[in-house]
């Protein structure tokens, strides 16, 4: 299996848990190593010269070939979504919407998302290997979990698509541990260089899931604010960190670990979510915050720090953006030393 693994650069299926709450469960050994989601299939999602494309990932899987981090994973299970998970956060029509497009053919579903007639079915297997890997992580099988997914999700809001995204894939993670596992205290922590609208407007009236974005501000999509915190019994369980352009790394490392601990103190999570984004690095195109390759390694870890405080280390992460090829697979490779890590 690792070697198949090793040679796509992407996880086999292998099984997956029940669907049944089970915090902290103790387990020791292969089981409790943590699992890599990620597959050809994800390729198809064919956006042509967009800068959300396949190259992202493929440049991922050379890295995963010539690193030895592959090795730290189980592979995980690729599951598609079913409606009933996609639809506790999108309606029933943008769902149906997106199928269709699809069948027709494809092409812009809105100025900036690139649809092909295989995208309806590829965001399916990104926002339900979302889930499973919730799923296996709330079990107690593995500790922690990274999904190398594609289409990115935390733009999708409610009834459309938006920023590359088609569905919300932390949204709906965050939905099965909420819905099937019962889980009441659920951090998404999201540090994308863009504000991860899509999340924010699923659960802003939530007093279930809380939300930390830290993103370049002012920018796209023109949201995420300090005084965005929520609204009814979710008051308060939103945490905004807009960082100007030119803010110093060392500032935004500083601000990012001080609102995270805020939040989780408040929070005090059974599970952690993470928004991977690698655009806030210097090289990337699209956004950009001067961030370092290895700022990436001191971010994970000040989430990874939250998770084993808190959570017992549980921990999902999903990729989001990251635009410059290069810089991404660096940064990836750095953020899953950091989950091997126990």
């Amino acid at each position: 299996m690792l070697e198949r693994f090793l040679a796509f650069g992407y996880g086999l299926n292998e099984g997956c848990c029940d669907e049944t709450r089970h915090f902290k469960t103790q387990t020791s050994g292969y089981k409790r190593m943590p699992l890599l989601y990620t597959d050809p299939s994800f390729l198809d999602h064919d956006t042509g010269e967009h800068r959300e494309c396949a190259d992202r990932l493929r440049s991922v899987g050379e890295m995963l070939k010539k690193s030895d981090v592959a090795s730290k994973f189980k592979p995980g299970e690729i599951k598609a979504a079913t409606l009933a998970q996609l639809g506790r956060v999108h309606s029933p029509q943008h769902i149906a919407n997106v199928e269709k497009f699809a069948e027709k053919g494809g092409g812009r579903i809105e100025s900036d998302t690139v649809v092909s007639p295989k995208s309806y079915q590829v965001a399916l297997k990104a926002a339900g290997t979302a889930a499973a890997a919730v799923d296996a992580v709330i079990k107690g099988e593995h500790r922690r979990a990274m999904c190398l997914i594609r289409p990115p999700g935390h733009h999708a809001v409610p009834a459309k698509a938006q920023g590359f995204c088609l569905f919300n894939n932390v949204a709906v993670a965050a939905a099965q541990a909420q819905w099937i596992h019962q889980a009441t205290r659920i951090l998404v922590v999201d540090f994308d260089v863009h504000h991860g609208n899509g999340t924010q407007d699923i659960f802003y009236d939530s007093e279930n899931v809380y939300f930390l974005s830290s993103h370049r501000h002012p920018f796209y999509p023109g949201t995420g604010t300090e005084d965005e915190t929520g609204t009814g019994r979710g008051l308060g369980t939103i945490f905004n960190l807009p960082l100007t352009f030119g803010t110093s790394r060392k500032e935004i490392l500083s601000r990012f670990e001080t609102l995270l601990n805020d939040a989780a103190k408040r929070c005090k999570p059974e599970i952690v979510l993470l928004s991977a984004g690698f655009d806030a690095h210097k090289e990337d195109p699209i956004g950009s915050l001067e961030l370092e390759t290895e700022d990436f390694t001191k971010l994970t870890k000040q989430v990874v720090a939250v998770a084993d405080e808190y959570c017992d280390g549980q921990l999902v992460s999903l990729l989001e953006g990251g635009y410059n090829v290069k810089s991404l697979a660096e940064s990836v490779e750095c953020h899953l030393w950091v989950l091997a890590d126990k």
